[in-house]
């Protein structure tokens, strides 16, 4: 029996149940919410009771949210809250951190080197490579419009 393409894209739809898109965008928005507003209390901690000035507060609350992140990345805490929040933890730095962890984890089997060190920005690595390029990109347009 052949199928044909119209044929195949029908028996997908009718297998495969509806997304619940207003259910994902809330949860996406509650707990993408809620990392910002860790965020926020992490700066006010930091400001108000360890009298920290605010250029070490910049560096602190986002190395803070990625050590949270890798932390429960570690656990499989992580991938479980992702899985009801879906972009609400993909979006912010946890996100990111979650993407260069998880790799390194699961590839740790095969060592420091060829495992961890090999395969931990397989995800981000491409992240990091366009965010470089595109700031330099736009460091050097900036450049050219302030000296003409």
């Amino acid at each position: 029996m052949e199928i044909n393409k119209k044929t195949y894209d029908k028996m997908t739809k009718k297998a495969s149940p509806p997304s619940p898109k207003l259910k994902n965008c809330i949860l996406a928005f509650l707990v993408g919410g809620f990392i910002c507003s860790l965020g926020e209390t992490l700066t006010f901690v930091y400001t108000e009771y360890f009298n920290l000035k605010p250029e070490i507060v910049k560096m602190l609350v986002p190395v803070t949210l990625i050590t949270i992140a890798a932390i429960l990345t570690g656990f499989g805490i992580f991938e479980k809250i992702a899985k009801y929040a879906g972009a609400g933890t993909l979006v912010p730095i946890t996100g990111f951190s979650n993407a260069v962890v998880s790799p390194a984890i699961e590839f740790k089997s095969e060592g420091f080197v060829l495992g961890v060190g090999a395969k931990m920005f397989t995800i981000a690595g491409p992240v990091i490579l366009y965010g470089t390029v595109a700031s330099v990109v736009y460091g050097v347009i900036y450049w050219v419009t302030t000296i003409l």
